[in-house]
């Protein structure tokens, strides 16, 4: 399995892994990536972000694989402008959407298109979300965003989650998935869609089958990525269920460098 560091993939969750809850990438781990690609070996994000919230990042951090977007609803080569992957929510998300944000005027909510991100309903969770993601929203009704949404977050504060999720199971919106991604949001994504199967279709469209995978992640919305993986790992602030699926939980959290500490333990799987 680890043979050959050049067919070697680390892939990272953003949010919770890679960046601390400042948002600013420590310099341990932007060092600990550089070495690692340095040495031949590649690197990648799968975030829940659209292209427009992550590019602040590309200019501290260097990736030399695809990206995975928008949970598994984009797989992207920012070096090469390639969309090797696409799923998009179906048309009835609209209708869906706006009976959600009807009946629950307390829930901020945004669209990700790849040109954009819509707002049609501001909250100040949603508008805090904006400001960390550094986006600049365009407001406007359900009704009036473009085409091919890549998916639908819903912000709204965690002692509240509990009401939305149970008001959008009672519906029985078909056709479509619902994954919670943090604390603070919940979103709706095209069906059977996840971090887990972008990785699958970037494997295939990349040439990569062949590569030693180690993905790295926090969250619900990083389980399927963690499985489809050769060695799945969280660090100590993951939820219950994503330390249940990984194949190592850390003993250090997103905010002590956990980034850097599995790239030891890939450079390890080489000194041995």
């Amino acid at each position: 399995m680890f043979e050959d560091i050049s067919r070697v993939l680390l892939i990272t969750d953003m949010d919770g892994t890679f960046l601390p809850a400042s948002k600013i990438p420590s310099r341990a781990n932007l060092e600990a990536v550089e070495r690692l690609q340095k040495a031949g070996g590649r690197f990648s994000i799968a975030t829940g972000r659209s292209l427009q919230a992550s590019q602040q990042y590309f200019d501290l951090l260097t990736v030399n694989a695809p990206i995975i977007m928008c949970n598994g609803g984009m797989v992207y080569d920012i070096n090469e402008k390639i969309q090797y992957y696409d799923v998009y929510l179906p048309e009835k998300a609209r209708c869906f959407t706006d009976t959600i944000l009807r009946n629950n005027s307390n829930v901020g909510c945004e669209v990700l298109l790849l040109d954009g991100v819509f707002v049609p309903q501001m909250t100040p969770m949603e508008e805090q979300h904006c400001k960390i993601c550094k986006v600049d929203p365009i407001l406007c009704d359900v009704s009036s965003i473009p085409q091919n949404w890549y998916k639908v977050l819903f912000a709204l504060e965690e002692d509240k989650m509990d009401g939305l999720i149970g008001f959008v199971e009672s519906r029985g919106f078909e056709g479509v998935d619902f994954v919670r991604s943090a604390p603070f949001y919940y979103e709706m994504l095209p069906l059977d869609i996840s971090k887990g199967s972008a990785l699958k279709e970037m494997k295939k469209a990349c040439g990569m089958d062949e590569y030693t995978v180690i993905a790295v992640g926090d969250y619900n919305n990083d389980i399927e990525m963690l499985k489809a993986a050769d060695i799945g790992i969280c660090p100590s602030n993951a939820t219950e269920e994503t330390k249940a699926a990984a194949d190592i939980v850390l003993d250090i959290s997103c905010e002590e460098d956990a980034i850097a500490k599995v790239v030891d333990l890939i450079f390890s799987k080489f000194d041995k």
